[in-house]
């Protein structure tokens, strides 16, 4: 979703690896109600952004989400450029890639994949970014993935297909476009994850959300120039524009990482689960989505996966993925 966001991990919002978990809180400190009702909030976006990207070209919502994002971190804004200005030319880099990518391009991508879809299976197939986090990771950072790896990468990939796609076996041409612009937004936000772990070292985390909204906003001025995108949109889109931007977006990442601090990666992650709970129950019981029996089997086994790695790497002795540090707290969830 917007652009708070995987393996801190979407997104969209949806950089955990901004703000490294607390081990072991104790229970009167423990905030994981505030991780579910921050992936809550998530869910709820297609209840304003299913209708909205059948009427108005996708670009031109992302733009005035940003906005309106941009008007409420403005605070932040100045002293974060001071401070990317000063900073390595590889910060610099991935505040832009974040900023351009991360936040404008991934969100319109996702906007646009409830043009062709349903309003369910663009939000699940989220749940994929921390496995694409971690290849990322790998390639990027020098993290080293394990063969253990794969036990949950391939149940994974196998419950994202059948959850894109209605007939496992008879794919249309539209049902893969609108998988694969989600799959393309879930990649892009965790890069941005990736790369957030990169310019954390320089940057605060209100410098990179105030950069990536600026930024954002920058870039999707830039392509909606480029494409000859109208970005008028009525009165009467304010509301839920205003919706998606304050909900799904400022307010959950509020909460998510007011929470993250003092809940453990792997209570995060079960919690988590509320996004894709909630966004089925939307689509279903409000925009009248009708999955069918072996899109729910793709979407547990793909949350399974999720989860299972999850608490794997909180767990095992020998964690899938080498990451250093904290890291390894942030190989599950959903960053945007």
């Amino acid at each position: 979703m917007f652009a708070l966001s995987a393996a801190a991990r979407s997104a969209q919002a949806r950089d955990r690896e901004m703000v490294a978990p607390v081990s072991s809180p104790g229970p009167r400190t423990d905030r994981t109600w505030m991780v579910a009702l921050a992936a809550s909030f998530w869910g709820l976006s297609a209840l304003w952004r299913d209708p909205l990207a059948r009427e108005l070209p996708s670009l031109a919502i992302v733009f005035w989400e940003h906005v309106l994002l941009v008007v409420l971190v403005s605070p932040w804004l100045v002293p974060a450029v001071r401070r990317v200005l000063a900073a390595s030319w590889r910060t610099q880099l991935s505040v832009l890639v974040i900023g351009a990518g991360s936040s404008a391009l991934a969100t319109v991508l996702f906007t646009a994949a409830f043009r062709l879809g349903d309003p369910i299976t663009p939000q699940v197939l989220q749940k994929l970014q921390p496995l694409v986090a971690v290849a990322l990771a790998a390639l990027l950072l020098g993290e080293r993935v394990r063969p253990r790896f794969l036990l949950f990468l391939l149940p994974a990939l196998a419950g994202a297909w059948l959850l894109a796609f209605a007939d496992p076996l008879g794919v249309s041409v539209a049902s893969a476009q609108a998988a694969l612009l989600a799959v393309g937004a879930a990649t892009l936000w965790a890069a941005g994850t990736v790369l957030g772990r990169l310019a954390s070292a320089e940057l605060r985390f209100r410098d990179l959300v105030a950069l990536r909204f600026a930024v954002g906003l920058a870039a999707l001025g830039v392509l909606a120039a480029a494409t000859s995108t109208p970005l008028a949109v009525p009165w009467s889109a304010a509301p839920p524009i205003a919706a998606l931007a304050l909900l799904p977006g400022l307010a959950a990442m509020v909460l998510y990482y007011l929470a993250l601090g003092r809940t453990p990666a792997s209570r995060a992650t079960l919690a988590e689960l509320a996004f894709p709970l909630t966004a089925a129950l939307v689509g279903v019981v409000v925009l009248g989505a009708r999955p069918t029996g072996t899109q729910w089997l793709g979407m547990a086994l793909v949350l399974a996966s999720v989860v299972a790695l999850s608490l794997h790497e909180r767990r095992a002795a020998v964690p899938a993925v080498a990451a250093p540090g904290p890291a390894r707290g942030h190989l599950a969830g959903t960053t945007r």
